[in-house]
């Protein structure tokens, strides 16, 4: 069973940024997608961001955005170590929810505890 730990949320002002991290506790498959969700209380979980494994590279291939946070979020891999990040930038009070680490391989469909990012004044 792979478990998937979460870190680098907390409270931040408009505008500013944050960067989230997600590692693995053991080794992944090699194909594979990881990726980021969130839910705002009373909303559904939604989309923020993906990235496959990207074969050879080491730090993964394609990316997929919500359209909500393209060009302010960027995610990115390390497959080395089983790590996959999100850098949040420009962010606001509508980014404020829990957002969870999510990983897709062959074998199963995995979730983190998830993490709490707030913005606000």
């Amino acid at each position: 069973q792979v478990q998937l730990v979460e870190s680098g949320g907390g409270l931040v002002q408009p505008g500013g940024s944050l960067r989230l991290s997600c590692a693995a506790s053991r080794s992944i498959f090699s194909t594979n997608v990881m990726g980021w969700y969130r839910q705002a209380p009373g909303k559904e979980r939604d989309l923020v961001a993906t990235i496959t494994s990207g074969g050879t590279s080491p730090s993964g291939g394609s990316s997929n955005y919500a359209d909500s946070v393209k060009g302010r979020f960027t995610i990115s891999r390390d497959n080395a170590k089983s790590t996959v990040y999100l850098q949040m930038n420009s962010l606001k009070p509508e980014d404020t929810a829990v957002y969870y680490c999510n990983l897709v391989n062959r074998v199963g469909n995995y979730w983190g505890q998830g993490i709490q990012v707030t913005v606000s004044s």
